[in-house]
């Protein structure tokens, strides 16, 4: 009895993989699947995603290619595409396109892991991996999110090849650093106590050697950013397969808007997903203070703050009424508009009336919204580290791109500065920043994944350039 057991476990495991074996032999088409339980929340990485569906169906028309989406989304895929057509600007063939709905994406949110959040979503997402496994198996998994663990899964149970696109280490060396800061995702109980917070620093560096070990199941890494790009060598070890590609950004659109702006009222404008780890509140004390002390000649009636962002549910809902709540006890509200799930069209009006752009997360991954403000003629102050202090406020060819910051004073200081700005000054940043971000277009994205799936061994199963 126990042998059938094991015989039927073992033929469940390769039922997987068998049915994509048998798939291959009767279909020349290369089956390409993006796991991205989220694909309809509106961010960057959803950029990220239909980007890169449209090159591989521009790459190969017709019925060469098929693609499939992993989501936990419940929206029909022509809801999904006017969506991202809507939000992004970006048209995706439904023709070659499908969407398989995956169940068990509960298990990769942080709220279903209130203790050891790291590892209980990083055994969700196995949880997750399996059922994608067995409802669809593809010759390539592309990961677009982050999920390490499922690629592992998918390499096991597939045995298809895989490639991964890391918007964001699980975890970092900075998280290990920060340990004993009291100030890092730390309970009072932890940071007061010093063998809990040693407990705390030995479970994360386990954990980082099991997320290496995950991390070189991909046959192909990129990496969106000099910042995550540094974590993912060190904490995966395959740096021959490891390359950095910057998110798509819609720069022809943002490129074409003006840079004369009007100057009653001056407008600071913000773009990020409404999400705890953006730090909305920043910006909020930080307009609260300029508001203190604006330069002369200028009322707080001629200065405007515009929060612009997504909001994917009820988590979102509930933080952007914490960010209204907190405007009205600073006594701000009057000069604060929050704006959500715009669309397109008006999110370059917003822009095209904005002097100053801001972005409070810190480390962030990348920042395509501060690619975004730069290109549209806003001058940028983003969050003094990751992927904004690496790659993109940069010195381009000795002139300034923008404003690095660290606190509210910092960012109270640097806004005060944009207002005090003469017009040729801000011309020179807007005209600097604006030759600095070639680097970041769709273009260039497009280019790059090309050149990177062919050269490597993931598309070896059927296409051939």
């Amino acid at each position: 009895m126990t042998w059938i057991l094991i015989l039927l476990l073992v033929l469940i495991g390769l039922y997987p993989r068998l049915r994509r074996h048998l798939r291959s032999r009767r279909s020349d088409v290369l089956q390409v699947a993006f796991l991205h339980p989220y694909c309809n929340a509106g961010g960057g990485g959803e950029r990220v995603l239909y980007c890169w569906i449209r090159t591989l169906q521009q790459q190969y028309p017709g019925s060469k290619l098929h693609c499939t989406v992993f989501t936990g989304d419940e929206i029909s895929l022509s809801g999904l595409l006017a969506n991202v057509e809507h939000r992004f600007n970006i048209e995706i063939d439904g023709s070659n396109l499908q969407l398989v709905h995956l169940s068990s994406r509960w298990l990769v949110e942080a709220k279903c892991w209130p203790r050891f959040t790291m590892l209980g979503q990083s055994l969700g997402s196995m949880v997750m991996g399996i059922e994608a496994c067995f409802r669809f198996a593809p010759d390539l998994l592309i990961d677009s999110m982050g999920y390490a663990f499922a690629v592992a899964v998918f390499k096991w149970l597939v045995g298809c090849a895989t490639c991964s696109y890391v918007h964001y280490p699980i975890i970092s060396t900075d998280m290990i650093h920060l340990v004993d800061s009291a100030a890092f995702n730390n309970s009072t109980v932890i940071s007061q106590n010093k063998v809990l917070r040693t407990a705390k620093l030995i479970y994360y560096k386990i954990f980082a050697v099991i997320y290496g070990v995950m991390g070189r199941h991909s046959d192909l890494v990129f990496t969106n950013s000099s910042w995550t790009d540094g974590h993912i060598k060190y904490l995966w070890n395959i740096p021959k397969i490891t390359h950095i590609i910057y998110p798509p950004c819609d720069l022809k659109n943002f490129l074409s808007l003006k840079i004369e702006r009007p100057t009653k009222p001056m407008t600071f404008v913000s773009i990020a997903q409404f999400r705890p780890e953006k730090d909305h509140a920043l910006q909020i004390r930080a307009f609260s203070k300029l508001l203190q002390s604006l330069p002369d000649g200028l009322e707080s009636e001629d200065v405007l703050l515009d929060i612009v962002g997504s909001v994917r549910g009820k988590e979102d809902e509930a933080l952007l009424q914490n960010l209204r709540d907190l405007a009205a006890e600073l006594g701000v509200t009057n000069r604060i508009t929050f704006s959500k799930n715009v669309p397109f069209q008006e999110l370059q009006d917003k822009l095209q009336n904005s002097v100053c752009g801001l972005h409070t997360m810190w480390n962030e991954h990348f920042g395509i919204g501060i690619v975004e403000m730069m290109a549209s003629g806003c001058v940028v102050i983003a969050h003094n580290s990751g992927g904004p202090k690496l790659d993109i406020v940069t010195v381009a060819e000795q002139d300034r791109t923008g404003f690095l910051a660290d606190s509210e004073n910092c960012y109270a200081n640097c806004m005060r500065q944009v207002l005090l700005m003469r017009e040729d000054e801000r011309r020179r940043i807007i005209q600097a920043a604006r030759r600095s971000i070639s680097r970041f277009s769709e273009h260039a994205f497009e280019q790059c994944v090309l050149k990177y799936l062919l050269q490597s061994n993931v598309l070896k199963f059927k296409l051939q350039s």
